[in-house]
């Protein structure tokens, strides 16, 4: 039976650019299931599956309906056992907590403020003053404001990448010598400003880092790459 997806887009249907449907996505892909998307926009997100959620991603596998990306995560590792595993035991589902954590509280921040105004020229009319009233109320100043700082605050950020740079000098991923849920995390926010932005939020130079992303862009048939990066 083919799960369904509810993924995030704006105007245009085919650049999903959701960082917590991309882990999703990145799952279903990993778990090698067969899974179509519904392209849902931000308006639309409260009448998903009768209200499931605040927000998505939000999958339908047969007669279950499951919210929030490591919850959906989890159920796959579970309903999916004979396929692929996402963390690897107990411990890997440990570490991807922290690796959550830290991508929220260190990184996402910056890479969704520096993506403010690409983000609200992706949307249409309507779903254009939603976005603008929800992350003018998030971040406090106006999102051309929020967005003028981005570059002040680039340095900083390249800075919060030393963990995931020191540590693929051993290993070519998160999950070790092949990705698991934990790439997943820190791929779907990258993937979230390629897709919708083209400022160059990575150093030229980190090679490490970017090597990383482009493996990641590559796995399960290039399922990530199949949506070009933002001009």
């Amino acid at each position: 039976m083919t799960i369904l997806l509810y993924d995030l887009v704006g105007v245009d249907e085919s650049r999903p650019y959701s960082p917590h449907c991309w882990k999703v996505r990145m799952a279903l892909a990993h778990k090698g299931l067969d899974f179509c998307t519904i392209p849902t926009r931000f308006i639309e997100v409260p009448a998903v599956e009768n209200g499931v959620s605040k927000t998505i991603p939000v999958i339908r596998d047969g007669d279950r309906v499951i919210a929030d990306s490591f919850d959906i995560a989890l159920y796959l590792e579970e309903a999916y056992p004979d396929r692929p595993s996402l963390f690897g035991g107990e411990g890997g589902k440990a570490v991807a907590r922290f690796v959550e954590r830290w991508l929220q509280t260190r990184l996402h921040p910056f890479l969704g403020s520096a993506a403010l105004m690409e983000l609200l020229r992706a949307q249409d009319a309507e779903n254009r003053i939603y976005f603008r009233q929800s992350r003018e109320a998030r971040y406090g100043k106006t999102l051309e404001g929020a967005t003028a700082e981005r570059d002040a605050h680039l340095p900083a950020f390249r800075k919060r990448l030393e963990p995931l740079r020191s540590m693929l000098e051993f290993q070519p991923f998160i999950g070790g010598q092949s990705p698991l849920f934990a790439d997943y995390i820190v791929f779907g926010a990258m993937q979230w400003v390629r897709v919708i932005s083209s400022y160059a939020f990575l150093d030229r130079d980190d090679t490490l880092v970017r090597n990383w992303f482009e493996r990641c862009l590559d796995l399960h048939g290039g399922v990530g790459r199949a949506v070009p990066a933002a001009a």
